[in-house]
């Protein structure tokens, strides 16, 4: 189970930490506290006493201290909190691309635990679990009232253990959903072969995402060679991950230009991020396809892609999550802090926060449904006494015989899991509209090219 965007925890991430340390002495010297800030310190403290000591049930230091922080970050916003020594340790596992749980991504609103998205392949994916479900009970307890963290850990548990949780959705009565706990680990790029378009489906964006993506990009080139047409690059219900890897996927398609920019409260930490010369697809077109799933890391990649017109972006308005959170090592490096510290900007210089990334081209997902009966398609040749065509291969032919009729297909049920890595099948035998308009835009799109040229 994934929690949100965050900051890498490394090297790099422990030298803007060091910055950040540096600059609080002469922070420290601006500030001066009120008088009302002693007052509340004096309160804090009062309340702490009393409830040690009058509470009905005894409750130790740590516990209370560890939930008025934790009280203190959550009331800012959705994404900042305090992560006890466990919860810490599961966040790095995560963005190593291994950890064990449903596999989902989940954040707070208005006190619920809100489905930003399931991960490909994961147990909360095969039993159903969508973007926008609710979360309202655990093994039958309610949900309502626990922290994100708190929600998080009662989720976790053994590999193959069973779990119960409640979920409801827009338009359903609140129903529940069995499964089995797994070590999810999260292959986050898989690749497969349309026809003759690459397509490329990031799941997230963790330490191993850049790598794989270069790796799937070779092979797909290998496979087609000169047939290729472009690429389809799948953010669809993605909820993010690291940052740098973010910015890496977006160099791969971009030759240069800034590629996100991250802004805190003072002007003069503003970061900006460019890419460097290199487009691993060649200039080829590209579509990237997006939902209210794609949130995070995968907004920054569809909007920087976007504003420099190297892709189109096609399906719905992302999630818009466009606040950057860096972890904190707190005491002794065994616990930390998630806080959110800056805002991302897209080249353009827009945020997304709160809006998402509007698509291009608003597809919406829908079920395919294929004609099988006879005489559905209706065209000239079907009408009485039609004239031949007298520049066909076989002038013979009767000029009114009935068109072919495509053969019944069967068609899977919604939310069949993309085809693994090297599936050469196409979107006939899928039940997948966007992509199979994305398709089509790119075979559209490389028709135009071509006659350009031969022009």
């Amino acid at each position: 189970m994934t929690l949100t965007f965050k900051t890498k925890f490394s090297t790099a991430f422990f030298l803007s930490t060091s910055a950040v340390a540096l600059a609080l002495p002469a922070q420290a010297a601006e500030t001066k506290f009120s008088t009302d800030t002693y007052k509340y310190l004096e309160l804090f403290g009062d309340v702490f006493e009393r409830v040690r000591r009058d509470y009905v049930e005894e409750v130790t230091d740590q516990q209370l201290l560890e939930n008025a922080i934790n009280g203190m970050l959550t009331a800012l916003d959705p994404h900042s909190g305090y992560m006890p020594a466990k919860g810490f340790q599961d966040m790095q596992e995560q963005t190593k691309g291994e950890f064990g749980g449903l596999g989902i991504e989940v954040n707070m609103e208005n006190g619920l635990v809100r489905v930003v998205s399931p991960i490909d392949e994961t147990p909360a994916a095969k039993a159903g679990v969508q973007p926008g479900d609710y979360i309202i009970g655990i093994d039958g307890k309610p949900a309502i009232g626990l922290t994100l963290n708190e929600a998080v850990e009662k989720m976790r548990g053994a590999p193959d253990t069973e779990i119960t949780i409640t979920i409801r959705r827009q338009g359903l009565d609140p129903f529940d959903l069995k499964m089995k706990r797994a070590v999810v680990k999260v292959q986050s790029v898989r690749s497969r072969v349309e026809g003759d378009i690459g397509y490329l489906r990031v799941t997230s964006f963790n330490e191993q995402t850049q790598i794989g993506l270069e790796s799937a990009i070779k092979g797909i080139n290998a496979k087609l060679g000169n047939k290729l047409r472009g690429f389809v690059l799948d953010l669809r219900n993605n909820p993010g991950g690291l940052l740098d890897q973010a910015v890496m996927v977006s160099d791969d398609f971009l030759e240069r230009g800034e590629v996100v920019s991250t802004r805190t409260r003072r002007l003069e930490d503003t970061q900006r991020y460019n890419a460097k010369p290199g487009d691993l697809a060649q200039g080829k077109p590209m579509v990237v396809l997006i939902n209210d799933g794609s949130a995070s890391a995968s907004e920054i990649v569809a909007g920087a892609l976007q504003d420099h017109g190297r892709a189109v972006v096609l399906g719905t308005k992302s999630f818009g999550k466009g606040s950057v959170q860096t972890i904190v090592p707190l005491g002794r490096g065994e616990s930390a802090m998630r806080l959110t510290t800056a805002r991302y900007y897209t080249p353009s210089g827009r945020s997304i926060q709160a809006t998402g990334i509007e698509p291009d081209i608003e597809v919406k997902q829908a079920t395919v449904q294929r004609p099988n009966a006879p005489g559905f398609r209706r065209a000239e040749a079907d009408l009485p006494g039609a004239l031949r065509n007298d520049t066909t291969t076989a002038p013979g032919a009767p000029a009114n015989s009935a068109p072919a009729v495509p053969a019944a297909a069967s068609t899977p049920p919604a939310g069949t899991p993309a085809a693994p890595a090297g599936d050469a099948r196409t979107t006939q035998d899928t039940d997948d509209y966007q992509l199979a308009r994305a398709l089509d835009l790119l075979r559209g799109i490389s028709v135009y090219q071509q006659a350009s040229q031969n022009n």
